[in-house]
C-alpha cells in the first residue's frame, strides 16, 4: 500500500535499539484507522477491518493480547521507533527506504495499483492521454509516489491526508481521476459514494508486498509474527478473515 520519502529521515533518528516486546503480556498494534476496508473506525468508534482482524488472530496465536492504537499516517513510523506501540499493521509496503527506518515481517498480502474515474469519462492511463489531466492521491503512499516519480511532468498531482478525502475531491470534480491501492478503490466502488466510477486501464503497479513493520533489530518479535502468520494461513484463520472482506484471495 504505502510509500513515504519525507517521514523517513526523521523516522531514522528516532530509531530504538531493538528491545524486543515478545515478552509482554500485551502488544500495542499501532495502525492509521483512516483506510477501509483494511482499517477504519466504525460507528461506535471501534476500530475494525481487515489489518485488525489479522493482528487479533496474529496475537490469538502468539497467546497475546492485542492494543489496537491509531495514529496519523505521516508519523506512523516516528511513532512506532518512540514505542508507542509495538508493531504496525496497517497496510504498509515494503519499500527499501522504509527499511532504514523498520524492520518488516513477511508479506501478509499482495496489492497493485489503479486508476479510477467517472464512468462517463474517457480517461486513458497512458502518459500521452493523461498530459495535462490532474490526478489525486493520498499522501506519503506508494500511490502519490508513484505519480511523483512517473507523471510528474505530465500531470498536476494532488495529495491527501487521507483517501477519503482524494475521493471527496474525485466526487466533486476537483480531479479527473485517482490512484490507489485496487482494492481499497474496488471498497469505495461498491459504496454509493463511488458508483459512477470505475477502474480506467490495467493495474500500474502490480507487486506491492504487505507486511508489518517493527522496531529495528526486534528479531525475536518479528520471528514470533512470521510463525504466526504461517500458523493462521496453514489452519484455515486467514481465509476465513480473507472471506470476510473480499470474494477473492489477497495472500
Amino acid at each position: 500500500m504505502k510509500n513515504y520519502k519525507k517521514l523517513l529521515f526523521a523516522a531514522v533518528t528516532t530509531l530504538a535499539l531493538g528491545t524486543s516486546a515478545v515478552a509482554a503480556e500485551k502488544l500495542k498494534v499501532g495502525t492509521e484507522g483512516a483506510y477501509p476496508p483494511f482499517n477504519l473506525i466504525d460507528a461506535s468508534g471501534k476500530v475494525v477491518g481487515f489489518d485488525i482482524d489479522i493482528a487479533n488472530a496474529l496475537c490469538a496465536q502468539m497467546k497475546v493480547e492485542c492494543e489496537i492504537v491509531t495514529s496519523d499516517w505521516d508519523g506512523i513510523i516516528p511513532a512506532l521507533n518512540a514505542k508507542k506501540f509495538d508493531m504496525i499493521v496497517a497496510s504498509m509496503s515494503i519499500t527499501d527506504e522504509r527499511k532504514q527506518a523498520v524492520d518488516f515481517t513477511n508479506p501478509y498480502y499482495t496489492n497493485k495499483l489503479q486508476f479510477i474515474a467517472p464512468k462517463s469519462s474517457d480517461l486513458k492511463t497512458d502518459k500521452a492521454s493523461l498530459k495535462g489531466k490532474v490526478i489525486g492521491a493520498q499522501r506519503a503512499t506508494i500511490a502519490g509516489t508513484w505519480l511523483e516519480d512517473n507523471l510528474g511532468d505530465v500531470v498536476e498531482i494532488k495529495l491527501y491526508d487521507t483517501q477519503e478525502n482524494a475521493y471527496l475531491d474525485l466526487s466533486s470534480g476537483r480531479v479527473d481521476g485517482v490512484l490507489a491501492d485496487k482494492f481499497v478503490n474496488w471498497e469505495w466502488l461498491k459504496s454509493d459514494a463511488g458508483k459512477a466510477y470505475e477502474f480506467k486501464g490495467e493495474p500500474v503497479f502490480d507487486n506491492d508486498k504487505i507486511a508489518i513493520a517493527v522496531r529495528k533489530n526486534d528479531t525475536e518479535l518479528t520471528n514470533k509474527l512470521n510463525a504466526a502468520l504461517k500458523a493462521i494461513v496453514d489452519n484455515g484463520t486467514y481465509k476465513t478473515i480473507n472471506d470476510k472482506y473480499f470474494p477473492f484471495s489477497i495472500y
